[in-house]
């Protein structure tokens, strides 16, 4: 991951150049749910992996099965059915993924239009993310990264206002069906 630059400063009348020593091959994924229930504050549950055997052929992403591992942690954590509000990342959309949450009444999922990343509020965590923890960091390694980005998803999560931001700015209403009358 390139260092985002927030600010810096040169003088005046030339151009800052940013030196940062050469890309890594080693990759990161993420896989992160904003959670949202009725009179309750909402949540950030996250789950960061690091690939080690990406050069050899293996994954470079999340696959279908640690998805299947995250979401009965937070259907436990959150006590609840799980509404999936997802993305068309091939992940999502896999059989076996759509087989587990048909074999699971508690967790319903929808998808968002392709090309629809205004509308997914995930997005907007990481924008906060690159614009705090991660600006301005040249990491050292990548046990350096993976603690700054645990460290800002920490700080994300303790702030509920943040995650409630980047809910309203989907334009996404969240609605709870209305009980019918027995």
């Amino acid at each position: 991951m390139t260092p985002p630059t927030s600010r810096t400063w040169n003088r005046r009348g030339t151009t800052p150049v940013i030196r940062v020593r050469g890309r890594s091959q080693r990759r990161f994924s993420i896989a992160a749910l904003c959670c949202y229930k009725p009179g309750e504050r909402t949540r950030l549950i996250h789950r960061p992996k690091r690939h080690t055997e990406h050069k050899s052929g293996g994954r470079k992403s999340f696959a279908w099965t640690e998805y299947c591992d995250l979401l009965p942690a937070a259907h436990q954590q959150l006590g609840g059915p799980i509404v999936l509000v997802w993305d068309n990342l091939n992940v999502h959309k896999d059989r076996r993924m759509r087989d587990f949450i048909d074999a699971h009444d508690w967790v319903t999922a929808y998808y968002l239009p392709p090309y629809a990343p205004d509308l997914n509020p995930v997005e907007g965590i990481w924008s906060v993310l690159r614009r705090t923890t991660q600006a301005n960091t040249a990491f050292a390694d990548p046990d350096h990264l993976i603690r700054r980005l645990r460290h800002g998803l920490r700080q994300i999560q303790y702030r509920s206002d943040t995650i409630d931001g980047c809910l309203t700015a989907t334009g996404l209403t969240p609605t709870t069906p209305r009980l019918q009358p027995q």
